[in-house]
């Protein structure tokens, strides 16, 4: 049975987060980063077991192209970047308008891309968790086209809220993943731009393709939602490039429903297309790029002797009936974080400090919860 949410808990929690970001934001970005580059720090030191899963992981994408001080290099890149991009999140607001983005964004495909804005219709925008995931529903709210992002609502409603309402400051609406299907197929019929997070673990009953020559579990609805409602799905990436606050944005792939085969592969062609796509840019920049999740936490199940990259409940001759129900009612997988777009980060976890005696404890559960609600 669930444990009820004690709102006087919350509520403490959501004023030490509203605290936190005045503070945060009240610094320079230059500052900012002297604290994060701190933070990552002590951070890469006392959290083991996210540090072991990016070492792990580094090993099974790339195998020995990486020698092991190598691996822990990028692994404490990965740390570094994170937390800088935590800052850069709580400055996104006030550093990124109309007039100013051109200082610190470049842009990269860019004309396809708003070609397909311009001749209307509905678009799904993916990307991964790499680089500054946040900034792009933001940046195309900033251009005039205000994406719908699919997002894990938060346990504690004061900072959901909060939260909500920092995002959306340009224009771009929050979807709940549970329970905003409804809002999922308003927005494709009326022509808008719906996002996701694309590189999630989906359970032992996703679809599995190859991402770093691995069958990851990843979520079949996006692929079933583009083929049913027409719409292409426009990969994009956000790139720190530097020096400080500055970044690429690209757009390495289009792909258009409309030009696949209409087979019964159709949904595992594109699902393997857009993976593919983020692949090629986490290789360009790995330390960018969140191998602290467990992207394989689940494998295929075995079928004698073989494994199977099919969902295991489901048998070939039902496959397409299976994918109509998905359509109607798609559910994604809340076995494994990360999930929806992009949620920003909890503050919860740094009421702990005051709770617990040991600094060390403390630090490890405040990144756990960083860590989980930034994937979510």
């Amino acid at each position: 049975m669930k444990r009820p949410r004690n709102r006087a808990l919350d509520y403490l929690v959501y004023l030490f987060a509203r605290l936190l970001v005045c503070v945060l934001q009240a610094l320079s970005v230059e500052q900012s980063y002297a604290f994060a580059k701190f933070l990552a720090s002590i951070l890469y030191r006392v959290d083991t077991r996210h540090r072991r899963v990016g070492m792990e992981n580094l090993q099974a994408a790339f195998g020995d192209r990486y020698t092991e001080a190598e691996r822990d290099a990028i692994v404490r890149g990965v740390y570094e970047h994170f937390c800088m991009m935590l800052m850069e999140i709580m400055h996104i607001p006030r550093k990124l308008h109309h007039e100013t983005w051109r200082d610190r964004i470049t842009l990269v495909g860019h004309e396809k891309v708003l070609d397909r804005m311009l001749a209307g219709g509905p678009v799904i925008l993916l990307t991964g968790h790499f680089g500054n995931w946040e900034m792009a529903g933001y940046l195309f709210g900033v251009f005039g086209f205000p994406p719908r992002s699919v997002a894990r609502t938060l346990d504690n409603p004061y900072l959901d809220r909060f939260l909500r309402e920092f995002r959306e400051r340009t224009g771009q609406k929050m979807i709940p993943k549970n329970g905003g299907y409804d809002d999922m197929l308003e927005t494709l019929r009326h022509g808008g731009v719906l996002s996701f997070l694309a590189d999630q673990d989906a359970g032992q009953n996703g679809l599995y393709v190859d991402f770093f020559g691995r069958p990851a579990s990843t979520h079949k609805a996006i692929a079933l939602l583009a083929i049913e409602h027409k719409a292409p799905v426009v990969i994009g990436y956000a790139r720190r490039i530097g020096p400080g606050f500055r970044y690429e944005v690209g757009c390495p792939e289009i792909i258009d429903p409309a030009d696949l085969p209409g087979a019964a592969d159709d949904v595992r062609e594109l699902t393997q297309r857009f993976t593919t796509a983020i692949e090629q840019v986490i290789r360009r920049n790995p330390e960018q790029y969140l191998w602290l999740h467990r992207r394989w936490k689940h494998q295929p199940k075995k079928r004698g002797k073989k494994f199977t990259t099919e969902p295991t409940e489901s048998p070939e001759k039902t496959q397409r009936a299976k994918e109509s129900e998905s359509v109607r009612n798609p559910q994604f997988s809340d076995q494994a974080r990360p999930s929806g777009h992009v949620s920003l980060f909890s503050f919860s976890g740094f009421l702990s400090v005051f709770s617990v005696t040991s600094v060390v404890k403390s630090l490890r559960s405040i990144f756990r919860t960083l860590l989980q609600l930034a994937r979510s």
